[in-house]
């Protein structure tokens, strides 16, 4: 089995619990934040729906610099409604999939880095960027908006199993 198989059929099962997780966010609660130092919903959304995007330039480049010498580091802009909220979603996990399908093993095994103002934070083999900083990093986030989910009194959809709020069946 090529590994783009292996790691789509996970891909798309988190893909759509991510999105259920995102239906749930009500724009009347974007500004809201459990803590001073933590993301406020639409950031930590956002943060989410970017990530997704991610894939496609760990797929297609070597290397990303989020502080490239001499230009502006990267940054997010919250989104300002749910549709932009979805919508970005939607394109990102199509973009996203069309490159991990698209991908070979030879690409998916080579290295690729992360740059910080052009130093070396990591490098780790594509498929372990994908599923490491990318699908699991966003699981981890999406958990967290499932507490914000909950302390907010929004039902939380089902991810692995029945949520306090909801059976899969």
């Amino acid at each position: 089995m090529a590994i783009r198989d292996a790691l789509l059929a996970e891909f798309d099962h988190e893909m759509a619990t991510t999105r259920r997780v995102l239906e749930r966010c009500p724009e009347a609660k974007f500004g809201w934040k459990p803590h001073p130092r933590s993301f406020d919903m639409a950031s930590l959304a956002t943060h989410i729906v970017n990530m997704v995007g991610w894939s496609v330039e760990t797929i297609q480049k070597d290397s990303v610099d989020i502080a490239p010498p001499g230009q502006p580091p990267y940054k997010e802009e919250p989104v300002t409604s749910q549709k932009e909220l979805l919508d970005r979603f939607d394109k990102n996990v199509a973009a996203a999939r069309a490159a991990i399908a698209g991908a070979e093993d030879d690409q998916m095994v080579k290295e690729w880095s992360l740059l910080n103002g052009g130093q070396v934070a990591f490098t780790m083999p594509r498929v372990a960027v994908l599923r490491t900083f990318i699908m699991n990093h966003a699981i981890h986030h999406r958990a967290q908006l499932g507490v914000y989910l909950r302390l907010n009194d929004i039902p939380v959809p089902s991810s692995y199993g029945p949520s306090a709020d909801e059976s899969p069946m």
